[in-house]
């Protein structure tokens, strides 16, 4: 069973995170733990798991009210773990209430309370117990269920944009609680995360890293990605009709397959000429990012874009393509601003917003690139006036 631990789109559950966000180390642990072991629990009462594992761990987290008797939403989800845990700050702000015995020092007068250590003496009377305790019910309730679960954790870089600081203590905390799950043969952690913000928490130090062993490193080449262009176009049943695919399989199967099909709906090149290069390739080098990768979702929108600004010359009035195409070629640089406008305010932008200013000085003097080499002083000397303006130099 994959369990989805972010939404896949829209508002990422973990974005109010950031108007008050946890204080220290530990208590970010504590967030993903609970946050985590809800979403088994909520597994688990889907099924209605009755063992007594299944049962202490239910009533646990509802009496701590983590989980109600209907499923909630992710985002509710993290808010009430997030309360959870910063209660946990405070050793004596219990859930429930609770009293100590002066004579004894033992804890009584709980009404079900989680920690994150493992609870000292009178813990059973006082029906206090550790997260991971209930993480080793959870476990053998899954095994006794037959299921192994996998939680997939992904948008991260969204969910805490223009926080590095935040993002990196949180992401530090999660690979701990990675490590810890590992001990669970029922539940796995899958943790999808762009590898320059891993590249950032090495850098500011990560000594638990060496430890994290099992990895992949996703990469998309140029075939990859003429693969996922050919295998979602598949998927559309007047696509493979109008083309006459009856064995959708047959051409995954074969590159030139792949290929043949390619260039029956794009069109050969967007810009004419011996040395221009090929549509698919225009479009991988538009949408290339400064290290020289195409991410797949950028080429994705780009398709979208062009599907977009192919039906408005249709509304237009244009003619149809050729033959059997579906993309006229002037369609492709219609398409492109839109897609280099989301890239520039929702990547470039919400990732370095410290850098916004400096890259929107550029702006005024994209048309005077085109002179550079014809008259490189012109050029020159309103961006230097520019650059002045703004302190740096």
């Amino acid at each position: 069973m994959i369990l989805a631990a972010e939404q896949p789109r829209g508002a990422p559950a973990f974005k109010d995170i950031l108007e008050d966000p946890p204080t220290s180390e530990r208590e970010f642990i504590a967030l993903w733990k609970l946050y985590l072991l809800c979403l088994v629990a909520e597994l688990l009462r889907e099924y209605d798991v009755r063992t007594p594992e299944a049962l202490r761990v239910l009533d646990y987290l509802r009496d701590a009210r983590l989980i109600q008797d209907e499923r909630s939403s992710l985002a509710r989800l993290v808010r009430a773990v997030r309360e959870y845990a910063r209660r946990l700050r405070d050793a004596e702000a219990l859930e429930g209430g609770f009293t100590i015995d002066p004579g004894t020092g033992v804890i009584t007068g709980v009404n079900g309370r989680i920690v994150l250590g493992e609870p000292g003496a009178g813990a059973a009377a006082a029906k206090i117990v550790s997260v991971d305790s209930l993480f080793n019910d959870a476990d053998k309730a899954l095994g006794d269920l037959g299921f192994e679960v996998w939680l997939a954790l992904d948008r991260l870089d969204v969910a805490f944009a223009d926080e590095t600081e935040l993002e990196a203590n949180a992401l530090r905390a999660l690979f701990k609680v990675y490590l810890d799950l590992n001990a669970y043969r029922r539940i796995s952690l899958k943790i999808f995360l762009r590898s320059d913000i891993w590249r950032r928490i090495m850098d500011e130090g990560f000594r638990e890293a060496s430890h994290i062993t099992r990895h992949l490193t996703i990469k998309w080449n140029r075939q990859a990605l003429l693969n996922l262009i050919i295998r979602r176009l598949l998927r559309n049943e007047s696509i493979r009709a109008f083309y006459e695919v009856t064995d959708a399989e047959e051409v995954l199967g074969a590159v030139a397959k792949q290929q043949a099909l390619y260039d029956k709906i794009f069109p050969t090149q967007v810009d004419l000429g011996p040395n221009k290069p090929s549509s698919f390739d225009w479009m991988l080098s538009r949408t290339r990012d400064g290290t020289g990768e195409t991410a797949p979702r950028e080429l994705i929108h780009l398709l979208d874009s062009l599907r977009e600004a192919q039906l408005r010359r249709f509304e237009l009035g244009h003619e149809r393509p050729p033959d059997e195409l579906l993309f006229d070629r002037a369609a492709f640089k219609e398409a492109l601003p839109d897609v280099s406008k989301v890239r520039l305010e929702q990547t470039l932008f919400a990732e370095n917003a410290n850098l916004k200013p400096y890259v929107e000085l550029l702006e005024e003097h994209v048309q005077c690139i085109s002179v550079k080499e014809r008259n490189p002083i012109r050029w020159c000397l309103p961006m230097a006036s520019s650059l002045e303006k703004a302190g740096l130099i």
